[in-house]
């Protein structure tokens, strides 16, 4: 397509994107695999901010058959007859439902309206009732089968994680209305539903056994999100103008976009997916920032990380099976499924061989965003202002090349390690070290091998290389020595960069960065 210059930031309604000429990524090739399917109740899961609630308005308007809308796209050109079904789509997403009584509003507020559009008399009854009686109305009215999407369909499960009798209230009360999946089954032609997880304990769908999830299988792995060849298709302009601005080649600017914004995949053979709402506030704004960090649900995550006491330091590289990823547990969530469901970890290949999936962290955004919500978990600084100054601090002075510094802020920042923190034996201190390291986005290597030993952590920018040996109760003379007796540093000797060599002492005592030696 020709490339406009409009980006349809925040805009979830198909017929505005198309009518005032936004950007659109055409994802109508899946509502044709979907009719094919005949599957006729089907769910998505997906992390926020990922395009789910436009792909359900596109099956909106198509339903409702609004072809005009579709001209030139994929699904216009399918055999079909393009006759208006009644529509019923429930968005979930607005409420933030801290009180019990929010899904009430909102359900009375969507099944008045269509109640009133089907000649459905209100009567007093629970909701399910209503919302059986509209199904029903809604098909011997128009002659036709009722298609039902509901977006968001478990957020007020999720914003009530944390709260065990809210979530009893709401996955009541959302059980109820969805009962009608299966009861009003001869009404229906469809139910597609989104949302982060499908739960597994406490699940609202529990008497519906054919629900096909197709958040995991490669023919959709693509339906949401934005891949290399589609960006390079859709926004072509965006791209040379971002370019531009920050004064740097187009190849460079597309190896940005990539180290930031993609790296997620939802299933074992999928592409790469770039985060769209990401991608297109860079293309909108022609700088590469943090865009989806903000967005979300953070805060939730990084409370039920401190109830479960999840051991962070082992998920950021690690191997699962498909149970582990597919339904999130209430009660006691599974920091991995937790993690991978709103988007902090995705699948980065599989091992047929083992049957698993290695999971990682998707891009440097997402790595920043991460740090973020772990920071509260690790370190209890007077502020999380603070914290985050320190970091900051030890970065630049890093690229700048003032080791001792950094160190300095690196020692403050131990300092207020939180209690929960393991930091009992020697391993659990460099593993601590090094997520520090890595998280803020320093180039990080562990245990890098030379042919006398490994080095314990490696940290490169572009100017400066730094070989750091750590100790436990030791000595920061030890570590340096060891860096020089077993030159670690000799196989950089050809780089190019500045060399410095740095140990460090951790004491078990005082649960604090001792001292440390710097030699270049």
């Amino acid at each position: 397509m020709e490339e406009t210059l409009e980006y349809a930031i925040g805009i979830q309604d198909f017929r505005t994107v198309r009518e005032e000429g936004y950007v659109y990524v055409d994802k109508t090739h899946y509502i044709a695999k979907l009719l094919r399917s005949k599957s006729r109740y089907c769910f998505l899961a997906r992390p926020r901010r990922f395009g789910k609630s436009l792909f359900l308005s596109t099956l909106q308007y198509f339903f409702e058959g609004r072809r005009e809308l579709f001209k030139g796209l994929a699904v216009d050109t399918m055999d079909w007859d393009w006759e208006s079904y009644p529509v019923l789509r429930l968005d979930l997403n607005p409420e933030k439902y801290e009180e019990k009584g929010r899904l009430d509003i909102l359900y009375d507020n969507a099944f008045r309206k269509w109640e009133k559009e089907y000649d459905v008399d209100h009567i007093a009854g629970s909701f399910s009732s209503r919302f059986g009686n509209i199904i029903e109305a809604a098909h011997k009215k128009t002659g036709k089968q009722v298609v039902i999407l509901v977006d968001e369909y478990d957020k007020p499960l999720v914003a009530n994680i944390n709260n065990k009798e809210n979530i009893g209230h709401y996955r009541e009360n959302l059980s109820s209305v969805y009962s009608n999946f299966k009861s009003s089954a001869e009404h229906i032609r469809l139910v597609f539903l989104t949302g982060v997880s499908r739960f597994g304990k406490l699940s609202v769908f529990s008497d519906l056994n054919n629900l096909v999830d197709l958040s995991f299988l490669d023919e959709y792995a693509d339906v949401c999100g934005i891949t290399e060849k589609e960006m390079l298709d859709n926004l072509r302009i965006g791209i040379i103008r971002l370019a531009e601005k920050e004064g740097i080649g187009q190849d460079y600017a597309l190896l940005q976009l990539k180290k930031n914004y993609d790296g997620y995949r939802f299933s074992k053979n999928g592409s790469d997916i770039y985060n769209p709402w990401s991608l297109l506030n860079a293309m909108k704004d022609s700088d590469i920032s943090n865009f989806w960090n903000d967005t979300g649900l953070p805060k939730i995550v990084a409370e039920t990380l401190k109830r479960v006491n999840a051991d962070l330091e082992s998920m950021f590289d690690t191997y699962c099976t498909l149970d582990d990823l597919k339904g999130l547990d209430l009660i006691t969530p599974q920091p991995l499924a937790l993690l991978y469901q709103t988007g902090y970890l995705t699948i980065k290949s599989y091992n047929p061989k083992i049957k698993r999936y290695r999971l990682g962290i998707p891009n440097e955004e997402v790595k920043k965003g991460l740090f973020n919500v772990l920071l509260p978990y690790y370190i209890k600084c007077r502020s999380d202002e603070e914290a985050k100054k320190l970091v900051g601090d030890m970065v630049v002075y890093f690229i700048l090349g003032e080791p001792d510094k950094a160190m300095k802020c690196m020692q403050a920042y131990f300092a207020g390690i939180h209690f929960k923190m393991k930091m009992d034996n020697e391993n659990n201190f460099h593993n601590a070290f090094f997520l520090l390291m890595d998280l803020v986005g320093l180039e990080t290597e562990t245990e890098s091998a030379t042919s006398d030993g490994s080095i314990d952590i490696t940290v490169k920018t572009d100017d400066y290389i730094y070989v750091i040996e750590l100790k436990y109760d030791g000595s920061a003379e030890q570590a340096l020595k060891q860096i020089e007796e077993k030159k670690y540093d000799r196989k950089f000797q050809m780089d190019g960069r500045h060399i410095i060599r740095i140990g460090v002492n951790f004491s078990s005592e005082t649960r604090c960065i001792e001292d440390w030696k710097i030699e270049r």
